[in-house]
């Protein structure tokens, strides 16, 4: 009985602040200010090229933490927790030290002719370093979850590793993957303090809102901060739709 009186103020609580968005915002002056929509553009575009290449790299890694039994295991989920962890702003610096025109491995890239300072690439860097930890751990949970019954079985009935992974494996995990995915894109468009210190430029949602705090005020944000919501909210809601869904 106590945690149900608890249920409504909690979710009174988090419906608070998006109830007093449409209740200020000055839907008479809806506006977007300069460069809004390229800021709009270059988060989405550089999401949906951040996305794949978390999935990418970040799947086998999972698949391989959630089945091995190797001593490395440890290590390598420390590895993971370290990024995690670290406040955004911190990795940020530290992404700068790295990579940064004057870092080691920095003036080793731009030997290449490759810039990964205010450029797009340093952009979907610094998504990666804020989306992908995320990605590895709740999807190795997913992979956790799938018995390892199923493909022992499939094994003795002659499947392939590949075969095993991609139509036994996913299907089973398929739920869990959804969420990891959902989490990834919001922590990848909405990541400010690494983009903020890593790649100021080009200037995506968050770091664009920041500038039109500074410059205008709060009144000056609304217009960008419907369309950050409206672009990074839907996703991660149909993946939670679909993870709920019923099985076939």
């Amino acid at each position: 009985m106590l945690l149900r009186g608890l249920l409504f103020p909690a979710l009174c609580l988090l419906a608070v602040p998006f109830i007093t968005l449409l209740v200020v915002t000055p839907w008479q002056h809806f506006t977007l200010a300069y460069g809004d929509v390229r800021a709009v553009w270059t988060s989405l575009s550089l999401s949906l090229v951040s996305l794949p290449l978390i999935v990418l790299f970040g799947t086998p890694v999972a698949q391989w933490l959630a089945k091995t039994r190797s001593s490395w295991r440890v290590g390598i989920e420390i590895g993971l927790l370290i990024p995690l962890l670290t406040p955004p702003l911190a990795m940020g610096i530290l992404l700068v030290a790295a990579y940064g025109p004057y870092g080691t491995l920095g003036e080793m890239i731009a030997r290449l002719g490759v810039n990964l300072t205010n450029t797009p690439a340093a952009f979907v860097l610094a998504q990666l370093y804020a989306a992908l930890p995320f990605y590895v751990l709740m999807a190795r949970s997913a992979f956790e979850a799938v018995p390892s019954a199923v493909s022992e079985v499939a094994e003795t009935l002659g499947a392939s590793r590949w075969q095993i992974f991609c139509r036994l494996t996913l299907p089973l995990a398929r739920r869990g993957l959804l969420n990891s995915l959902s989490l990834a894109w919001a922590r990848a468009l909405g990541e400010f303090g690494i983009v903020m210190i890593f790649c100021y430029f080009p200037q995506g949602i968050p770091v664009k809102l920041y500038v039109n705090l500074q410059n205008g005020g709060v009144d000056a944000v609304y217009a960008l901060l419907w369309i950050l919501l409206l672009t990074s909210l839907p996703f991660p809601l149909w993946c939670f739709y679909r993870s709920r869904k019923p099985k076939i």
